[in-house]
């Protein structure tokens, strides 16, 4: 009897030091602290467009893997400065924010070319050699949601096609009726609750990496769908150019987390369970779109 007292004894002391030093999971906070160089990745200037509005500059990373025609006409309408001078158009409370040419559709409307006039649908594309980091936790738009290349996407393994996600700060190209009717002369930046809904119903080209503040707080416009109703109202673009037509020294210095790396990893469980002080419940889920994907300034 006294022997086995001692064996257990000696056995819960072996036991004891390990749970007094296991590591606790990061917090988000401690993640983005300690990810490591490798983990972070710099834009494409040649795939960066810079929208340069009065009171800042707006980041926005094209997705060319997942709309190629719409990011080549976006390049060439930037690049020829179609943009310049035009404004916005749309502020819609809880939804989005659009610019493009009021005139568009009318003898007044500025020319597009070089770029094309008209272009293909991309609302999906095939997963084939696409990373695709999921989410565990589920999704009720998509049989799959996770992250590809830095964008969040839905997946249907049925099917074998992929596509980006509504979440906020993504961006997409307006269309009509028809669902070839978008050129990416006319885009829009989600500023509200994820609009889910929207998903393989418009090409979406990209999303923004900085200065969402200067578009997610523009006056809501008063007209339908948020549209100002008086040519005042609307805000005027000064210069919308891709980065790579920037000067280096210009330029902003943007890093983006790899969503296909150990930290990211990291981050999505951190967002699952809430570890930070001031959470009295955890909650143990989380969505697509509760997994912002962290821009830094580089180092």
């Amino acid at each position: 009897m006294i022997r086995n007292r001692i064996f257990l004894s000696l056995a819960f002391a072996a036991v004891m030091p390990l749970h007094a030093s296991a590591p606790t999971a990061p917090t988000t906070a401690e993640v983005l602290a300690n990810a490591p160089a490798d983990a972070w990745r710099s834009p494409d200037p040649a795939r960066t467009l810079y929208l340069e509005l009065p009171a800042g500059r707006v980041v926005i990373e094209l997705a060319p893997d997942f709309a190629p025609a719409h990011a080549r006409n976006i390049s060439t309408l930037a690049h020829n400065g179609y943009w310049d001078g035009l404004s916005i158009l749309r502020a819609q409370d809880n939804y989005v924010v659009q610019w493009g040419d009021a005139s568009a559709g009318s003898d007044q409307a500025r020319p597009l070319a070089p770029a094309k006039t008209h272009l293909p649908a991309e609302f999906d594309r095939s997963a084939d050699g696409l990373p695709f980091t999921a989410l565990s936790d589920g999704d009720i738009y998509a049989p799959q949601v996770g992250w590809s290349q830095g964008f969040p996407v839905g997946r249907d393994p049925a099917n074998g096609r992929i596509w980006l996600t509504h979440c906020y700060g993504m961006v997409g190209a307006g269309r009509d009726a028809a669902a070839d009717s978008s050129n990416g002369a006319e885009l829009y930046v989600v500023i509200g609750h994820a609009p889910r809904h929207l998903d393989r119903n418009i090409t979406v080209v990209g999303r923004v990496l900085d200065g969402m503040q200067w578009l997610s707080t523009l006056p809501r416009g008063s007209g339908p769908l948020g549209f100002y109703e008086k040519p005042e109202q609307r805000l005027a673009i000064p210069h919308l150019r891709l980065a790579s037509d920037v000067p280096t020294a210009e330029r902003s210095k943007l890093q983006v987390m790899r969503t296909d790396s150990a930290s990211f990893a990291q981050l999505i469980d951190a967002r699952r369970n809430r570890r930070e002080d001031w959470f009295i419940s955890p909650v143990g889920h989380v969505e697509l779109c509760n997994v912002p994907i962290p821009v830094r300034q580089q180092p």
